[in-house]
């Protein structure tokens, strides 16, 4: 079963999208594998606190990119193998490298600038 224990909300972005990311984080980690249980939609909505409604919309995106199998009256089931997994850390960290570089470049720093900041600080985020 999927814990959602470490999930914590931010403001700024749909708690849908939240669980989503929380879940293909997992998945890339290696915390949440193949056939992993997700909690029903009615647990993981009093769990968190939110309307069903916003865990369903969560759910069927991640139906939709074909990371869960959900069947009626039964669970839903990561469905996960080499190739997604491949393909989701290509895609998520692309999207977090993106809004990094708008950052950097909102804020006036040049490439070169940039890339001696990730060179800086990159052995103290290890």
């Amino acid at each position: 079963m999927i814990l959602f224990d470490t999930f914590t909300p931010v403001d700024g972005s749909p708690i849908y999208l939240q669980i989503v990311t929380f879940i293909k984080r997992g998945a890339i980690a290696g915390s949440i594998r193949d056939g992993d249980e997700l909690p029903s939609r009615r647990v993981l909505s009093a769990l968190l606190g939110i309307n069903p409604n916003t865990v369903q919309k969560a759910f069927r995106l991640l139906e939709e990119e074909q990371l869960i199998e959900s069947r009626t009256g039964a669970r839903s089931c990561m469905t996960l193998d080499e190739e997604k997994l491949r393909r989701l850390k290509k895609d998520m960290l692309a999207q977090d490298i993106r809004g990094v570089i708008e950052a950097l470049k909102q804020m006036g720093i040049s490439k070169q600038d940039a890339l001696q900041l990730i060179d800086e600080n990159w052995e103290d985020l290890l």
